[in-house]
Parts: structure tokens; sequence; C-alpha cells
């Protein structure tokens, strides 16, 4: 059975000459019993018909924003909502600068900008327009927010030039669909579990001891995980995030509280223990302030180390636990050491001494290292690409 059977797949059709090659990507969606709902801008009308669309795809093509009968038939946010995929075919150069700028115009941009769903651009523009520095900086502020870019390609262009911007066949672009919703078929039966932000350990009713961190790594990874089909479970420390949709959230306070919500919520395939745990708490709290006075005779305890808890007892530990390091020095010699004593499978470690890429930056730089003693590193990047980098490897791993 095709995994394309029953998809809703929503087709976005801009203005280019490439337009016409996106009713050969329809043809062979619908070969494969996808459904099929399509935009078409005011441009690509003067290169593909409604008509010849609606003949291939057997489904509505939609075309105003501001048209009554498309808006009381389903409006924009419902149309978003609709779809299980969003795929726009070809991508110009306008389309991808709406989209990194934030415009909605038209209906296209507006329901693109509307959607919670996965959303793949294929571009097809002249090479110049390609190499551009502002249209490269659309595309790494689009592949930060998350849209997954399929292509150019290298070729002989419709203008008679050469280079980067050819469209990508529809043959290709079906493949990358296809196996888009084949491997959230395989993930769907994978749990993961994220841990994220710091823990709170408190003294008194009004001090506490923390680590610093945002959480904002491991936020990304439960997304990236939601994404690629995970059943998802993130357990956080206070953070300024918003609960991440689509998971099982869990806020907690303290170290205590964060190993107990884990071992509650194994066993799970994957782990990837990102918080910052606080490493002592209080032997005693004091239910009331502690006076200065008395500050020297504050006495701590070790906290349970939950990464260590976890991947040493064989009933509970995943089958990859992945542990982070943030380092300020000697990195690799100190995630060597710490992927050893933990037994983890990999560790992922960053250098939080530089403020580009450390705790409250949108950026990261890590190196993983894997416990048949291999290593390698991941350039700097947003955060959520870093997430993306990292489960794509989770998901190779497990294949």
């Amino acid at each position: 059975m095709s995994s394309l059977k029953d998809k809703k797949i929503l087709i976005v059709i801009c203005g280019g000459i490439s337009a016409y090659k996106s009713l050969e990507f329809i043809r062979a969606l619908r070969k494969n019993k996808a459904e099929i709902k399509t935009i078409i801008t005011k441009s690509a009308k003067e290169f593909v018909t409604p008509l010849s669309i609606t003949s291939l795809s057997q489904g509505k093509v939609y075309e105003d924003l501001f048209n009554p009968e498309n808006e009381a038939e389903m409006d924009h946010i419902s149309l978003s909502r609709w779809a299980d995929l969003i795929v726009v075919v070809p991508a110009t150069a306008n389309t991808l600068s709406k989209l990194s700028n934030g415009t909605c115009d038209d209906l296209a941009s507006t329901v693109i900008l509307a959607s919670n769903k996965k959303i793949f651009l294929v571009p097809a523009m002249n090479v110049r327009m390609w190499e551009h520095p502002s249209n490269q900086k659309n595309l790494n502020n689009l592949k930060e927010y998350g849209y997954k870019i399929i292509g150019p390609e290298i070729g002989d262009m419709a203008c008679g030039e050469y280079g980067s911007g050819k469209m990508t066949e529809p043959s290709e672009i079906f493949k990358y669909v296809e196996n888009y919703f084949k491997q959230l078929r395989r993930n769907n039966n994978l749990k993961a579990l994220v841990t994220a932000g710091p823990t709170r350990e408190y003294l008194d009713p009004v001090r506490y001891i923390t680590n610093k961190s945002s959480g904002k790594q491991g936020y990304e990874l439960a997304k990236s995980f939601r994404d690629k089909g995970f059943d998802t479970t993130l357990i956080s420390g206070k953070t300024n995030l918003k609960p991440v949709e689509g998971i099982k959230y869990i806020e907690i306070e303290t170290a205590d509280e964060m190993l107990k919500e884990t071992l509650n919520n194994l066993p799970v395939d994957v782990a990837v223990f990102s918080a910052a745990v606080a490493d002592y708490k209080a032997k005693n709290y004091s239910k009331e302030k502690i006076k200065k006075s008395d500050q020297e005779n504050i006495n701590l305890t070790k906290n349970v180390d939950i990464i260590s808890y976890v991947s040493k007892h064989n009933s509970l530990r995943p089958k990859l636990t992945i542990g982070f390091a943030a380092e300020t020095e000697n990195i690799d010699e100190n995630a060597k050491k710490k992927l050893s004593e933990k037994n983890c499978d990999w560790i992922i470690a960053n250098d939080v001494s530089n403020e580009e890429i450390g705790f409250d930056s949108k950026y990261n730089q890590v190196k993983i290292f894997y416990k048949n003693n291999s290593d390698e590193s991941i350039e700097k990047m947003s955060k959520s690409l870093i997430a993306e980098e990292i489960v794509d490897r989770v998901i190779k791993n497990f294949n």
C-alpha cells in the first residue's frame, strides 16, 4: 500500500516558467491515492490554468484570498489545518522573500504563514537570483523557521543561462514527499523523552541553587522529534519558553521531581538529557528564611545523577541514551570522560564560554562523541537546525 494513500497534500503553485512541472508532480501524487487541494497565485495563472490542475488533481483549486465562494467553503485557516503537508512548487524568489519577512498579501502566503504543518519549498529561479545575497539570507531564515528546502539543481535555464536555480524534477520531489510519510509511519512506533531547562534546589522559601540554562536546545529537540513522528515527552525545569504543542509536557522544579517524572515516563526508545540539573541540594531545607548570620552553616548534599541512574539500570535504560556536556575548557577530554562515566551511547558537547553559542543564544555549535570512540562536529547554526541534525542521526541509528 502506498504511504501516500489518503494523505492530504496542499500544493501551492507560484508564478514561474517551471510551474508547468507541478502538473506532473500532481499526477504522481494522485496515482498514489493522495488527496490534493491546490492554491494557484495570480502570476502562476500565466503558466498553468485552474482547469488543467483540477482535471489532474480531482480537487479544489483556490485562487483569491477574498473570493466569497472560497471563504464560505474553507477559509485560509481551515485550509492550512486540512493539510498533512504543504508543498510550494515552484517557490519563486518573490515567494521566498514574502515567507522570510512574514508578508501575507495573497491566499498562498496567508495560508503558509498560518500553517502548523510541515512545509516543503521547491525553489526555481535564474542563477543570479538564486545566488543573490538577499535570496540566500531569506533561505537561511526559512531553514531556521523549519521549512524544508528541496533543491534547486544545477543545469540549463529556460532563459538560456546555466547554473544553480533549476527546479528539482517532479519525480525527485515525489520521492522526498513519499520518504517523509514513510519516515513518519516508521517513527510513529518510537518514543522519545527529552529533559530541558534548569532545576531549582531551594535552601529556604526565597533562595535556591540552580544551573544556568535557557532550555532552548532541549525544546527544539522535542519539536524535532515531534515533527519526525516520535511520540515525545518533554520534562522541563522553569524557563521563559512556552510548552511545545503536540507533545506531552511536564514542568518540574527540583532534581528529585525531574528524576521522578523521568522514571514515570520510561521506557522509551531514545532519551536526550539536555537539562542542566543542579548537582547539589540543601541537606536540610529551612522552612524559614535563613538569616545572613546563619548562612555559613548551610550544608549541601548531592542530587541523584539522573542520566547515570537511568543508563546503568538495564530495566529502565532507553535503547539510545544521549547526554549533554556544557563545558568551558578541555571540551573533548571532559566529554569523553562523561561518556564513559555515565554509560551513555552519545555525549553532545558544546562550549558555553562562547557567548555566540552559549546558553541564551539562538545558535549552537556541538560535537557528538559516540560510544564506539568516533566523533563528529556540527558547525554553528540555529538551535532548531542543530536539533534536526541530531534527530536525523537518531533516526539513522534506529534504521
